[in-house]
């Protein structure tokens, strides 16, 4: 049975497709955090590595929360990495180990497009497809994004 909530089929399946990509974003960001977690080294190994546990944790929970907002607009969800590695607009880099440094400069990279992609799907979703809820949500998780990216950006100043 499909949403009765306000929101016409057409831009509930647009608002999915959107939460879609968002999600493969979130997975793929998950994946690296969890890869800098278990490769960190050198002097700031038990900070880093903490830190990064918790960044995971919070990009664990995100997903879990944008998979269920699809199925509460009626849609299915993706769920492989094939699926995600398509979608995503943020990349992995297989067989490069880099120093920990490096590690939070790719990351904060990745945080950024994800903030600067976020801000364009809170217009779209709450403007274009009428989604003030999803809208509403999006915007909670750029600024989960945001903290992120300001502490990361704090190691390399």
């Amino acid at each position: 049975m499909k949403p009765n909530i306000g929101i016409s089929e057409k831009h509930l399946k647009s608002t999915s497709s959107v939460l879609t990509i968002v999600l493969a974003n979130e997975m793929t960001l998950y994946v690296k955090t969890r890869k800098a977690h278990w490769n960190v080294a050198g002097e700031n190994f038990m900070e880093l590595h903490k830190l990064f546990q918790v960044h995971y944790q919070q990009l664990e929970e995100s997903i879990d929360e944008i998979a269920e907002r699809i199925g509460k607009l009626g849609h299915k969800t993706i769920g492989t990495m094939v699926e995600f590695s398509k979608l995503a607009t943020i990349k992995e880099h297989p067989d490069k180990y880099p120093s920990s440094n490096e590690m939070i400069k790719e990351l904060l990279k990745d945080h950024e497009s994800v903030i600067i992609e976020l801000r364009k799907n809170i217009e779209e979703c709450g403007n274009k497809f009428n989604d003030a809820g999803t809208a509403d949500y999006l915007t909670g998780l750029m600024e989960q994004h945001e903290t992120i990216a300001w502490i990361l950006r704090r190691y390399l100043n």
